[in-house]
């Protein structure tokens, strides 16, 4: 029998509605706040009538509308009913907009009592039901830890994961920034025999040259001002386990070489050393430049490049991957609201469309980023497009008239678009990168993978 919690400081009332829906529920009863929020923590009842008038403020709306919002902050999904007087419909009104579900006036009609609350009930089951199959959907699409997709590309990722796991091949994951490159690198050392060892991240372009070779490598005691101990550096720490290379593109030609000395012969030489020391790691290195430019170019080495990429798997970006937009932003929302105590529970019709139209330079990490201010801007339980913090789509319809099909693919039409926008943004804001960061609704370093990408490092002031 479903739990109804009923809260009313009338004892004639409560018992009232005790007698009239005994029958249909186990009914528990308060008579105040306090008791109120005491019996809902024990029983976690899913439907719950509220008087909106409560001590100390039985001829007001204050200490309802307190009640409402502590169980609401217990439990968002929670079914509350208000119960006002004729002359407080204004004060029901406002506890709709805070969440509560629906309300009806004094004095009480049973039967409309008994409509009310089968239909929240009713919803309520509804909701339970399809936040079961949300979460079964979710373990259906993401086998890899924290990597979601159903569409094709994904589902390839998904099954390259799991080939080269169980092998010490290297692996290259390419793909453009907040991809999930170190998802991806996560998920197969988590599904290899290595699983047990260490995984050791490091980030190439993030560490001055003149540090990353002894943040790789370590060094002896004296090998260079402030060098008072003997370090061990990441190849080290990964011994027996997996190393990830993030952004292994940055890496300057003299530390190329010596990362391939360590690839062929399994043994490094810290700064400082002669020694050599044996260790025994699986390499997977992660970039988003366009490798085949960079060995072109002779900033990446060719040699290195066929060393590691045994295995090369390319991550697609978001805006190629179809309704995998919605299905991460509700995997979003409902983390996000559940981490914030919010009782946002779904996206509008203009804020779907505002998620699927746009392009997404900054990929999940933006998505992600995005929705979780969403969740805290939100005013009510939908997300509108406002929330999401999305520039005008204007500036993409008049720039279409000048893109041509002669000649020029898909990919080369989003890039356009693309450059494009970073360049009105840095135009817009005088070339200030925090603020057209901001414009874009990117990080700022994801704005200038965007600049180096489109070659645009010359048009950014500071």
């Amino acid at each position: 029998m479903e739990k109804l919690l009923i809260v009313d400081d009338s004892e004639e009332i409560r018992k009232q509605l005790k007698w009239g829906l005994g029958r249909d529920y186990q009914v528990l009863l308060a008579g105040d706040g306090e008791e109120a929020l005491s019996l809902f923590r024990k029983h976690r009842p899913r439907v719950m009538t509220l008087d909106l008038g409560l001590p100390p403020d039985p001829d007001g709306a204050s200490e309802g509308l307190r009640c409402l919002e502590a169980i609401l902050n217990e439990d968002n999904t929670a079914k509350v009913i208000m119960v006002t007087g004729n002359e407080e419909r204004e004060n029901a009104l406002e506890a709709i907009q805070r969440g509560a579900y629906d309300f009806y006036s004094k004095p009480i009609d049973l039967g409309e009592v008994k409509v009310i609350l089968k239909r929240a009930f009713h919803l309520a089951e509804l909701e339970d039901e399809n936040r079961r199959l949300h979460k079964k959907a979710l373990g259906e699409v993401a086998p890899m830890g924290g990597l979601f997709g159903q569409c094709l590309q994904m589902q390839e990722v998904f099954g390259t994961i799991r080939k080269v796991a169980s092998t010490d091949v290297p692996v290259f994951v390419l793909g453009e920034s907040g991809t999930g490159k170190e998802l991806v690198a996560r998920a197969i050392h988590a599904h290899s025999l290595r699983k047990g060892s260490t995984f050791v991240p490091i980030n190439c372009g993030a560490i001055p040259d003149n540090l990353l070779e002894a943040e790789l490598f370590g060094y002896e005691k004296g090998a260079f001002t402030g060098a008072q101990t003997r370090t061990q550096g990441k190849v080290e720490f990964a011994h027996k386990g997996t190393l990830f290379l993030d952004e292994i593109g940055e890496l300057p030609t003299n530390l190329q070489v010596k990362l391939l000395r360590f690839l062929q012969e399994k043994t490094i030489q810290r700064v400082g050393g002669r020694d050599n020391i044996e260790v025994d790691a699986r390499i997977i290195a992660a970039t988003n430049i366009e490798i085949s430019e960079a060995i072109a170019q002779g900033a990446f080495r060719e040699d290195l490049f066929y060393r590691i990429g045994v295995i090369t798997l390319n991550l697609p970006p978001l805006r190629d991957r179809g309704e995998d937009i919605m299905l991460l932003a509700q995997m979003f929302l409902l983390r996000f609201a559940d981490e914030f105590g919010r009782r946002v529970k779904s996206y509008s019709a203009d804020a779907k469309k505002a998620l699927r139209s746009y392009n997404w330079p900054g990929n999940v990490r933006e998505m992600e980023n995005k929705i979780k201010r969403a969740v805290i801007m939100a005013e009510g339980a939908v997300i509108e497009a406002a929330d999401l913090g999305f520039e005008s789509n204007g500036s993409l319809q008049t720039m279409a008239p000048e893109l041509s099909l002669d000649g020029m693919t898909l990919k080369d039409a989003r890039e356009k678009v693309e450059r494009d926008m970073v360049l009105m943004a840095l135009n817009r804001e005088g070339g200030n990168i925090a603020k057209a960061s901001e414009v874009l609704g990117v990080s700022r370093p994801t704005f200038y993978d965007l600049l180096r990408r489109h070659n645009l490092q010359g048009a950014a002031g500071r």
